[in-house]
């Protein structure tokens, strides 16, 4: 197998030419059209590979948290693939939502990092409500932002028997989680994950207690189920993900990481659970301390720093509930050390992601705390990189891993469910 090393992250501008390119040169079988409008007036582009005769359809959704860039480069290359390759569209259109927020792209900014310094030095995040897979847990419908009616409206026209929502975290490990288990998953996702050198995250902080019929895959749970020891500002079962469900369909969500930890694929068990999550909260308590006493200092003008602001306050504010549940009485008396792990990395990225919007507001006004903030985050990114011995996955490495899994999903998902 042979990867392109210095493959870099595309822009949403990037993404809609070489889509376009892509139509041009099959018109016959690719299609490239705007499926709606962003907030800012970008537009979303859908690129669909479809035969004549489709009685089922895939769709994949890049770009949908503005600071996880691989989607994009993902969504390409399936879209490449599925042209060469007759198999995966047999009675089956494929369908690419290039890039689910492109406001949200335009403002975080990592073609290539080249450490964790590099990759939050233009950071942004959007608060929950404005993001597009979360806004409808988190607002009236009246309120939802066109990105999400834009999506919701792609997948009333389709009916997916499969929604991909193509995801990354900055450090950790791979995983899926899956609105309904798709058999026989696990294999080739860890497989692959086992010949590209990715760690497998086994105990996911976003999944925890939730049903595993594999190593890094996760099933969420019925809803009248209560997964211990999870936190989830937003109902899940209300996002975009669960949209699907109406018409059958199943979502997977397919995370891969940016620099990899075998820390968070360990399987022993810590010796001390409940101790470990007292630190990490107390720590994740004073850190956010730390940040929110810079913000409180700062007020806003009405600029262009709103958004950022926004996501600071957003972030800032989630902090003490997280920080309660793990002292909570739902903590776990037993875990492995990838759960804790997992964790651990989990609360150093919220802290740190604040602080890395708030120094953008600082620097661009010349802030006098700037200075300050900048050797915090400088000094937070190390310890992170260096707790974890983090390790750079090349761009075509996670695509690679995220392609393979979702055709893996794909192929598993129609043994299971034939079509018409």
């Amino acid at each position: 197998m042979t990867l392109i090393r210095d493959m870099r992250y595309p822009t949403p501008s990037e993404l809609a030419l070489a889509a376009r390119a892509l139509a041009d040169a099959e018109p016959g079988l690719v299609r490239l059209r705007q499926a709606g409008t962003s907030r800012g007036g970008a537009p979303l582009w859908l690129l669909s590979v479809r035969p004549a005769r489709a009685s089922r359809h895939v769709l994949v959704v890049a770009g949908a948290h503005a600071n996880e860039p691989v989607g994009g480069a993902t969504a390409l290359d399936l879209a490449r693939r599925v042209i060469r390759d007759p198999a995966p569209r047999a009675g089956c259109g494929w369908h690419f939502l290039l890039c689910a927020d492109p406001d949200g792209a335009a403002l975080h900014r990592t073609p290539r990092p080249y450490s964790l310094l590099d990759y939050h030095r233009n950071f942004f995040r959007p608060p929950g409500p404005e993001q597009p897979e979360w806004a409808p847990s988190l607002l009236p419908p009246d309120r939802l932002p066109p990105e999400t009616r834009a999506l919701t409206a792609v997948i009333d026209e389709l009916r997916p028997v499969l929604q991909v929502s193509l995801h990354g975290t900055d450090l950790g490990g791979s995983w899926v989680q899956l609105t309904r288990d798709i058999p026989g998953l696990a294999e080739p996702f860890g497989k692959s994950a086992a010949e590209l050198r990715i760690p497998v995250e086994t105990s996911a902080s976003d999944a925890a207690g939730w049903p595993s019929p594999g190593p890094g895959i996760f099933v969420m749970p019925e809803p009248v189920a209560d997964a211990a020891g999870t936190f989830h500002p937003e109902d899940t079962r209300l996002s975009t993900w669960y949209h699907a469900h109406r018409y059958a369909g199943t979502t997977a969500i397919v995370e891969v990481p940016m620099w990899a930890s075998d820390l968070v694929d360990d399987p022993a068990p810590h010796p001390d659970p409940r101790g470990a999550l007292r630190m990490l909260a107390a720590r994740l308590t004073e850190d956010a301390a730390r940040v929110a006493s810079v913000r409180d200092g700062f007020r806003d003008d009405g600029t262009a720093a709103a958004p950022l602001l926004r996501a600071v306050d957003w972030t800032l504010a989630l902090i003490p509930l997280i920080a309660a549940e793990w002292t909570g009485p739902g903590a776990p008396a037993e875990a492995t050390a990838a759960r804790i792990g997992s964790i651990d990395a989990f609360g150093r990225r919220l802290s740190l992601r604040a602080a890395a919007m708030l120094l953008r507001v600082l620097r661009a006004g010349h802030h006098p705390a700037a200075p300050a903030l900048d050797r915090l985050v400088t000094g937070w990114c190390e310890e992170f990189a260096a707790r974890f011995q983090a390790r750079w996955v090349p761009v075509a490495t996670q695509v690679e891993h995220q392609s393979r899994t979702v055709l893996a999903a794909y192929e598993r998902l129609a043994a299971v469910t034939p079509g018409p």
